[in-house]
């Protein structure tokens, strides 16, 4: 059994959701053979259930997972994915004052080196300024922003924020390596600050699922809300 105990947000006779922490995998691989605990065996274990992934989260990112407990749901389920048919949303932390909205039109590469359109929205819901020196700067900013995306490539959010020079606070390897030492050295953060907070499905009962943030992200945010100049 694993240590770790997950909130589960939403559960019904075809699907279970979950706040995924932050460095928790979603499932063992070929490199990552000795990860001891992983999210799909600890929710197997504390709903003694068979699961089926619809979507997944990289490790780093915390917030909403969604899985079926049998195969037609997740026919289905995957399906509306597949389809660009689920309104996802996302908080983030970045480095710098973002635009009040925007979007991000940016191809990705996929693991074939093929590129694959992209495209993410965001809008600046607080912006931040606190007394830390960073380089040349007596203050540091900061925005949290939302973001939802179009579509769902591979390190998509992390990508385009930092194609915008806005990178995720905690992001490796697309962010800045110097703001990631900032905010280990001074608050101890180590997390990515990126959180899957909406989910919504247009299933026949739709399904519209939230999770609230994990203390590392909440800390943080706290702490520049407080320092705000």
């Amino acid at each position: 059994m694993n240590d770790t105990y997950l909130e589960i947000l939403i559960e019904n006779s075809a699907f279970v959701a979950v706040n995924k922490p932050h460095g928790l995998l979603m499932h063992k691989s070929k490199i990552s053979i000795t990860t001891k605990e992983t999210l799909l065996q600890t929710l197997r274990d504390q709903t003694g259930r068979f699961l089926y992934t619809i979507h997944r989260l990289d490790r780093k990112t915390s917030g909403i997972v969604l899985f079926a407990y049998d195969k037609d749901s997740q026919r289905i389920a995957s399906k509306l994915f597949q389809e660009k048919k689920v309104k996802k949303t996302y908080h983030a932390i970045v480095r710098g004052y973002t635009d009040d909205n925007g979007t991000i039109d940016y191809a990705i590469k996929n693991d074939k080196g093929k590129l694959k359109d992209a495209i993410t929205h965001y809008k600046t819901l607080d912006r931040f300024e606190i007394p830390m020196a960073f380089g040349k700067h007596n203050t540091s900013r900061y925005s949290l922003i939302e973001l939802k995306p179009e579509t769902g490539r591979y390190h998509q959010l992390r990508m385009h924020m930092a194609h915008i020079f806005h990178p995720i606070i905690g992001d490796r390897p697309h962010g800045c390596n110097k703001q990631n030492k900032l905010f280990k050295d001074t608050f101890n953060c180590m997390a990515m600050l990126l959180h899957a907070q909406e989910l919504e499905l247009p299933l026949e009962s739709p399904l519209q699922i939230r999770a609230d943030y994990h203390p590392e992200f909440s800390t943080i945010l706290q702490m520049l809300r407080e320092s705000n100049l």
